[in-house]
């Protein structure tokens, strides 16, 4: 069963391509019998509205190594992707549908809706609504601002960092007026972060400071699915020459669960709850092109944050404020060079809580295109500040045409505290090859 879905679901775009050019050919037809009779502005008319069904596609497979202590697969993964865009006149329907094989988690296997929404484009206006993915903000791979879309960490940070954002089934409506953009979002039912528990993920959340057994629970905390609970928020962005600028609001969640740890009766074991509470994020970002540079900044401000309480302790809410710098410079020859860095500040009285006053995490990334734009390579890393933890992933891509990539790296980390030292172990070396169509 699972291969015939995978089988449909490759014939879907070769279909839907096919009945692009009946669509088109029935199209020229029609105006072309008629044209005799038909005046040009009502042929003009006729193509605007006439059906359009666009299909593309990929099929990918990666597969990774353990490259410290035991050698054991981390990861091994083949997905297809198959996304259509029908549109007709100022209405377009957006469908993209992912079938997965994973060697590794089992329960990751099968066929899943990724994007599905509905859109209205006419004059000014834009509305959308349904599984979408809603991107906020400018930085590179750091939350600040951007927090509709959560994450998926069942594969942590070993995924293309698209393919980690979860789509939300919203409602996204946008106006524009010169050069100012007024965006408004409304998620009747929040989505939060995917954090894997099964010991069998060598991507699970652990917790190598406690030494005593623990069980984890990250879903009987979360909130209700009722109307009270919704997200909802706005931005406002503005496109100048020169400078981009905009500043946003959002009531949401903490969709990344605040860990509180309970001591069981008899002192021999832990019960790990993830918590989440309501909270308020004002925001802003700014971006500002110089020559071969751009530099950015963002800043957003999160109104009773939920924060990790310490053992017995119950979460507790929070202001945080945090604030992020970064610039990319673009030398010639095919070179960039980036770098970022976020700073959070926690207010308050933060005794028996798991949170410093001042987090600081960095960003570098430096990569060089070859052979004529064929091959790319390219290393990214998280520096986290506070702790003394890095993740660094370095790559090769080749392009063997416009259709075949291969592509090779290696993932270090490298913690003894922070987010990181549960990774410690988790070096890789990887392979991925993905044809387009």
């Amino acid at each position: 069963m699972k291969i015939l879905r995978l089988w449909i679901l490759l014939l879907v775009p070769m279909l839907s391509v096919q009945a692009k050019a009946r669509i088109d050919t029935l199209s020229v037809e029609n105006i072309s019998t008629e044209s005799e009779y038909t005046p040009l502005e009502e042929v003009e008319d006729i193509d605007d509205n006439a059906l359009q069904v666009q299909a593309k596609g990929f099929l990918d497979t990666y597969h990774a190594v353990r490259t410290e202590g035991k050698t054991d697969w981390m990861a091994s993964r083949t997905r297809a992707r198959g996304e259509v865009k029908i549109e007709k006149g100022t209405a377009s329907l957006f469908l993209s549908v992912n079938a997965t094989y994973n060697g590794i988690l089992k329960e990751r296997t099968g066929v899943e809706l990724r994007e599905a929404y509905l859109s209205y484009a006419k004059g000014n206006f834009d509305l959308r609504v349904g599984r979408q993915i809603i991107v906020w903000g400018v930085a590179d791979a750091i939350r600040v601002t951007d927090r509709v879309s959560p994450f998926d960490y069942t594969e942590f940070l070993a995924q293309d960092y698209d393919d980690i954002r979860i789509p939300v089934n919203a409602l996204r409506a946008k106006y524009t007026l010169h050069s100012v953009t007024f965006e408004a979002v409304c998620n009747p039912v929040v989505d939060f972060f995917v954090l894997p528990t099964n010991e069998r993920n060598p991507w699970a959340v652990r917790l190598p400071y406690v030494s005593l057994p623990y069980t984890i629970d990250l879903e009987s905390g979360k909130p209700e699915k009722r109307f009270g609970n919704m997200e909802f928020g706005g931005k406002i962005t503005v496109n100048l020459r020169g400078i981009d600028f905009s500043v946003s609001a959002l009531r949401t969640w903490n969709k990344m669960p605040a860990l509180c740890l309970l001591l069981s009766e008899d002192g021999q074991s832990l019960q790990v709850n993830g918590k989440y509470r309501r909270m308020t994020m004002l925001g802003a970002d700014c971006s500002l092109p110089i020559g071969q540079f751009v530099f950015r900044g963002e800043i957003a401000g999160c109104i009773g944050e939920a924060q990790g309480g310490g053992l017995g302790q119950d979460v507790a809410r929070r202001n945080t404020l945090n604030a992020l710098v970064g610039m990319d410079w673009y030398p010639s020859n095919d070179w960039n060079v980036s770098m970022q860095y976020c700073h959070k500040y926690t207010s308050g009285n933060i005794d028996g809580l798991s949170v410093r006053r001042n987090a600081g995490l960095a960003t570098a990334r430096i990569s060089k295109e070859l052979l004529r734009n064929t091959l790319k390579l390219s290393t990214f890393a998280y520096i986290d500040v506070t702790n003394g933890g890095v993740f660094n992933r370095f790559s090769a891509s080749y392009s063997l045409n416009d259709q075949i990539e291969l592509t090779a790296g290696h993932d270090f980390f490298h913690a003894d505290k922070g987010v990181f030292a549960m990774y410690g172990e988790n070096s890789e070396a990887w392979i991925k090859m993905k044809y387009s169509f």
